[in-house]
C-alpha cells in the first residue's frame, strides 16, 4: 500500500505490571541520537495523550487493573490511527505497554469495517486473559481476547465486579460494535511463555503459532510463507511486534516481561519485512521497550531501533 509513514507516539504504560514502558520511545530516540541517525527527524509524527498519573489512583479493578484509564487510552489510540489511516498515512505505532494493539486493531477497523483483518503478533506471551482468568490483572495480557470478544468462563478463575465487567465490555467495543478479527486471521511468532487458560484458547481457536525453533528449522522464509497462505482472504495486515519476542539472554533484560530463547533481531526484520512484501500491511507497531530495566545500558532500545529502521526502509518513502 503506497502510504507516507506517520509515527504515532503512545507513552502509556498503564497497562503493563512494571513501570518504565513509557520511557520506550525516548530510549528509541535516544538510541537513534546515538547512532547518527536522522530516522526521527524524517517523519511527521503524533504524540497521544497519556494517563500514566492515573497509577498513582487507588486501584477498584484488581483483575483489570486501572481498566477504566486502559478503555481511555485505547480509544485514544484507535482515533490516532483512524485519523492518520483516513489521511493516507501508513502509521508505524510505537507505544509503551501492549495494551495499547487493542485502540490499533480498533482503529483500523474503523476506518475499514468490511475488509478483513489479519493480525502477525510477534511476541512471547499470547495476550489472551480477560479479566476473568488473569493471574496479574495487568491489562497488556489481555487486548487479543479484546480484540476476539473472548471472555474464556470455562477457564474462570476471578470473581469480577460489575464495573469492571462494564469497561471490559466497552473495551471489546471501541470504534465499532463487532469483534474486530476472527481466530484463524490472527497468527504468532514466537510465542513461548503462556498460562493454562491461553494454552486451552490456543487449542480450541486453533491459533497458529510459529515457535522460535520451528521457524528457525522450516526456514524464516518457508514459515512468513505458510502464514501469509493462511492471511490470504484477508485484505490487510496489521504487525504488532513486541520486543519481548526477542531472547533476552542474546539481547537485554529492558522490557517487562522477559523471556529467553527467543528471536534474534535479524530473524525479525526478516520476518516483517516478508510481511511487508505481501504489500497487505497497513500498520506496525513497536511497544514494552523498558529502558529502566535495561541491565545493558540501552541495548534493547538500540536493537529495536535498528528493528524499526531496517523495516521502515522496506515500507514507503518518507514525508518531504
Amino acid at each position: 500500500m503506497d502510504r507516507v509513514v506517520k509515527l504515532i507516539k503512545n507513552r502509556s504504560d498503564i497497562g503493563g505490571g512494571t513501570r518504565g514502558a513509557d520511557l520506550g520511545i525516548d530510549a528509541l530516540e535516544i538510541a537513534a541520537i546515538n547512532k547518527g541517525s536522522e530516522y526521527f527527524n524524517q517523519f511527521t509524527f503524533e504524540d497521544v495523550k497519556t494517563h500514566n498519573e492515573s497509577i498513582y489512583d487507588k486501584n477498584r479493578n484488581t483483575f483489570a487493573k486501572r481498566i477504566e484509564f486502559v478503555l481511555e487510552q485505547c480509544t485514544r489510540v484507535s482515533f490516532a490511527v483512524k485519523r492518520n489511516l483516513e489521511a493516507n498515512f501508513l502509521p508505524i505505532v510505537l507505544s509503551g505497554d501492549h495494551s495499547s494493539a487493542l485502540g490499533t486493531i480498533s482503529g483500523i477497523k474503523a476506518v475499514y469495517p468490511h475488509k478483513t483483518l489479519g493480525v502477525i503478533w510477534i511476541d512471547a506471551h499470547a495476550d489472551l486473559h480477560s479479566p476473568y482468568t488473569s493471574p496479574s490483572g495487568n491489562i497488556h495480557g489481555m487486548p487479543l481476547a479484546a480484540a476476539l470478544s473472548l471472555d474464556n468462563l470455562k477457564c474462570q478463575i476471578n470473581e469480577v465486579i460489575p464495573e469492571t465487567q462494564q469497561h471490559w465490555e466497552e473495551m471489546k467495543h471501541i470504534a465499532i460494535e463487532a469483534t474486530k478479527i476472527d481466530p484463524e486471521h490472527l497468527i504468532y511468532f514466537g510465542v513461548r511463555d503462556t498460562e493454562e487458560a491461553e494454552d486451552k484458547q490456543i487449542a480450541e481457536l486453533e491459533i497458529k503459532n510459529f515457535k522460535v525453533d520451528e521457524v528457525r528449522y522450516k526456514g524464516v522464509k518457508a514459515s512468513v510463507e505458510k502464514a501469509l497462505t493462511q492471511l490470504a482472504n484477508c485484505d490487510m495486515i496489521y504487525i504488532s511486534f513486541d520486543v519481548d519476542s526477542l531472547d533476552c539472554d542474546l539481547i537485554s533484560n529492558g522490557t517487562g516481561t522477559p523471556v529467553s530463547k527467543g528471536f534474534d533481531e535479524h530473524e525479525v526484520i526478516s520476518i516483517i519485512n516478508q510481511i511487508i512484501a505481501s504489500r497487505k500491511v497497513i500498520c506496525i507497531e513497536f511497544c514494552e521497550i523498558n529502558p529502566l530495566l535495561d541491565t545493558k545500558g540501552n541495548k534493547m532500545a538500540e536493537t529495536a531501533f535498528e528493528i524499526l529502521e531496517q523495516i521502515t526502509s522496506s515500507l514507503v518513502l518518507p514525508n518531504e
